[in-house]
């Protein structure tokens, strides 16, 4: 636990990537296989399940501390995060403990969770006791499932690799389904990690995805690529990217993010295929048409326990394929992509199965052509092209090494809206107000117009932009609302996002996709702010 925190400490603290890639490899060294795999877990993305409430650990942190309530809160306002907090309030440790992270999550956290108030407390008052500052802030962190770090996945395999002199790529594969958390990391899975490459790997592989290519966004002008006959043109869907494996008589479905949601889609890992078949696509809602479902349609897949037929008829997915990875057992990811193409339409037409449909290829005569096409996206319900070079191999993440891969997007819906909430942000901008509220103009049944909040952001600004938005929100506030302020309306934003859709959840009825903050309005005050009728002017009419 102590070699775990100094690492999430190390990491924190730069945004330098030699830094922390050094930091990785001298942890990794030195880690026992068991501590090691537990740190791959959350390191790669793992999200650790909530132990015991915030609440509880609120309550139980200010009598292990003898702290009244009101000042436990003010220093929480102060600092903005609740781990931080709590590190910093507890006396002094009366001993030191020794145990590795694998001890901690395995045979101390996890059996807090569904444990009675009183065995918490207990519990949580004889670790505090053992920990110093940083290490009580981890497993706060870890306890409260809150836990994030700043490192990428790619990263993490880079620091594997080099330890264990294997190839980042092999490294990447083998990573594949290691966050989902249906499976707790062992030492044997980490030994098998960093082990050297075995002839029989590929064939042990159950139902382990590959690692997905992913596309560049394109800024440059698409001429800049050449001659447009050299590139596969297809449609991008907005929907959940997935592979779905075919291997020992059984079907595998994985998200993009690592997560197994075989049980969410009955109908697609009910399908039929040939032995030794892995496809990349795109999970959609297809009811009928030419166009998909928008994406709130299939959150309402995604976000359901148990699905009934009713749901099921109402909601049917299926699986736009953009590639075979796969095939009758053989690793087919190194031809280039116009062979993988053609192997992708043979299998997908020998299937003939209403839930596995291709994606279609966009032809054009010119670069200006397919810019004319490409503004009937919206209409077909999509987010804009995707550009494969013909010549591609299947590549691993967002790499550039064996081919490209281009997302031509259309530009983003956009708004004027006024801030109106900030909290606190996490880590080194814990300190600062960058998590905003937005809101537009709408009438209250008595002609007069008030605000009212359709989104929260807060990606889009540069440091010195958010160090003068965080001066004025703290010139500006209103009320606090333990540690969210509500300001006076001072500030307007231009805020872009994906998609947007009705929804009886939010206040406004609308909900957005992606929002993000495109820049500040100085130019504008906030009586110029957009209304909430020219949110419901994007909706897409209704299919008839």
């Amino acid at each position: 636990m102590r070699e775990f925190a100094r690492l999430y400490a190390e990491l924190d603290e730069t945004t330098a990537t030699n830094r922390k890639l050094e930091a990785l490899r001298a942890y990794f060294a030195s880690a026992s296989p068991e501590n090691a795999a537990w740190a791959v877990y959350f390191l790669a993305g793992g999200k650790p399940r909530q132990a015991v409430p915030v609440k509880l650990l609120r309550q139980y942190a200010t009598e292990y501390a003898g702290l009244e309530e009101w000042l436990f809160d003010e220093c929480y306002n102060a600092v903005g995060d609740l781990a931080e907090t709590i590190a910093h309030i507890l006396p002094e440790p009366k001993h030191r403990s020794d145990l590795g992270l694998a001890e901690w999550i395995e045979q101390r956290i996890a059996p807090l969770r569904g444990a009675p108030p009183e065995d918490i407390r207990a519990a949580l008052f004889r670790y505090w006791e053992e920990l110093e500052t940083r290490e009580r802030f981890l497993l706060v962190k870890l306890i409260g499932g809150g836990f994030r770090v700043g490192v990428s996945k790619l990263l993490v395999t880079r620091a594997l690799s080099t330890i264990a002199a294997v190839d980042s790529k092999l490294i990447a594969q083998r990573l594949m389904g290691w966050t989902d958390g249906s499976v707790n990391p062992t030492a044997k899975g980490f030994l098998q990690l960093i082990a050297a490459p075995s002839a029989a790997e590929h064939a042990e592989r159950g139902g382990q995805p590959y690692p997905f290519f992913l596309a560049h966004p394109l800024q440059a002008p698409p001429e800049t690529l050449g001659d447009l006959h050299g590139w596969q043109v297809e449609w991008k869907y907005d929907g959940m990217r997935a592979q779905l494996v075919s291997r020992g008589g059984a079907n595998w479905l994985w998200s993009r993010g690592e997560e197994l949601i075989t049980e969410r889609f009955p109908e697609l890992v009910s399908m039929r295929l040939p032995e030794g078949t892995v496809i990349d696509g795109e999970i959609l809602v297809w009811p009928s048409g030419d166009a998909p479902a928008p994406f709130a349609a299939l959150q309402k897949r995604i976000g359901r326990k148990t699905l009934g037929a009713k749901l099921l008829a109402e909601l049917p997915a299926v699986l736009v394929a953009y590639d075979v990875l796969e095939l009758d057992g053989v690793d087919v990811r190194q031809l280039p992509q116009r062979e993988r193409r053609a192997l992708l339409e043979t299998l997908v037409a020998q299937a003939g199965l209403p839930q596995l449909r291709i994606s279609p290829l966009v032809h054009a005569g010119s670069w200006a052509e397919l810019a004319e096409i490409r503004e009937e996206s919206r209409t077909r319900g999509v987010e804009g092209m995707m550009l494969k070079a013909g010549g591609a191999q299947y590549g691993v993440g967002r790499t550039k090494d064996v081919g490209t891969w281009w997302k031509w997007k259309i530009d983003p819906y956009s708004v004027d809206a006024v801030l109106v909430y900030a909290q606190a942000g996490h880590g080194r901008r814990a300190s600062l107000y960058t998590d905003y509220t937005f809101a537009v103009w709408d009438s209250n049944g008595n002609g007069e117009r008030q605000l009212v909040p359709f989104a929260k952001a807060y990606s889009g600004l540069t440091d010195a932009e958010i160090a003068q938005v965080d001066n004025a929100i703290r010139r500006t506030t209103i009320e606090r609302f333990g540690p969210v302020r509500s300001v006076r309306p001072t500030m307007v934003f231009e805020i872009g996002f994906e998609g947007i859709a009705l929804s009886p959840r939010h206040k406004s009825g609308i909900a957005v996709r992606f929002p993000r903050i495109l820049r500040r309005r100085d130019d504008k005050s906030i009586d110029d702010a957009d209304t909430l009728d020219a949110l419901r002017s994007l909706l897409s009419p209704p299919s008839p």
